[in-house]
């Protein structure tokens, strides 16, 4: 038991240093977003009634990302053992206690199930289908040429649900939206991996397309996202994503650009989530103006 306390303290504290709990971020922020909009006293109001709710949630949404890297370790231990950028002395402590590290998967799993059906099944979403598929991408589908960026947009799409109820409308429209982030990033990530993954025989949609045509792909997702920001979110928030496709690219400082595509997405989703808290209850989408349908 002490064992799988260590490795999942281990795993947190590598992730966190990493920044690599971003959807958490997204989780917390559409709980919020999804109670604002009417006035600044009735807004302020209803989040301090929902504090418990959003509370829950965040630490709901925690624990789906401790199980999910933790799972991710579990599956790369043999390649973490052996990489110069990994933490040496985690990977050999996990290798040394991989049955300490399965009981630990499952007994977040078990604890994530009970808090979803006691409290809201909705949030099974979450757990079966962003769960599943971190699961399925670590095991399998990293290594496959264009399911690796699919999978990372269905993640994108249903770990930030979280925050929201299933039944949301609003709550969904805002988890495409980063689901399109989330496909960016990740085909920004096979890019700048492409050369140690084909050293390493692995086939990632970066080998197979070579980085010139992966960015145009990640350009390709990135027209999507902002028509889906100017159709169904703000027309500012697609103007300020727009900008990701004027970010200067070089194939020696992937990291980056990386980076500050980031930054340009987490500014136009600012927007977003701002428009909503503070000012409508509703997107403000040239196409269609998407309201939640369900209350907290």
């Amino acid at each position: 038991m002490l064992a799988g306390f260590r490795i999942v303290k281990d795993t947190v504290a590598y992730r966190l240093r990493k920044l690599e709990m971003a959807n958490m971020a997204a989780a917390i922020s559409i709980a919020f977003a999804l109670r604002g909009g009417n006035g600044l006293g009735d807004t302020f109001s209803s989040v301090l009634h929902s504090i418990p709710d959003i509370a829950l949630r965040i630490g709901f949404a925690f624990l789906l990302n401790v199980v999910v890297y933790l799972n991710n370790d579990y599956i790369d231990i043999d390649i973490d053992l052996k990489s110069a950028d990994k933490d040496a002395a985690k990977a050999r402590f996990l290798a040394d206690h991989m049955s300490a590290a399965l009981w630990a998967q499952w007994a977040i799993v078990g604890v994530l199930a009970l808090i979803a059906l006691a409290y809201d099944p909705g949030l099974l979403v979450a757990l079966i289908a962003g769960g599943g598929v971190c699961w399925w991408y670590s095991a399998q589908l990293k290594h496959r040429p264009y399911l690796d960026i699919l999978a990372m947009i269905v993640w994108g799409i249903t770990m930030p649900l979280v925050g929201s109820p299933a039944t949301s409308v609003l709550g969904w429209a805002l988890a495409l939206q980063l689901g399109l982030f989330s496909g960016v990033f990740e085909s920004i990530q096979v890019m700048r991996d492409a050369d140690e993954d084909a050293d390493e025989g692995v086939r990632t949609t970066g080998v197979v397309l070579g980085k010139k045509k992966t960015l145009l792909l990640a350009r390709a997702i990135m027209v999507a996202s902002s028509v889906y920001a100017l159709l169904f979110m703000h027309p500012l928030a697609a103007l300020i994503s727009v900008a990701a496709l004027f970010v200067p690219f070089a194939e020696d400082k992937i990291e980056l650009y990386w980076t500050r595509v980031k930054l340009v997405y987490g500014i136009s989703w600012l927007v977003i989530c701002g428009w909503l808290f503070f000012l409508q209850p509703h997107t403000a989408g040239l196409l269609m103006a998407i309201d939640h349908a369900a209350k907290f």
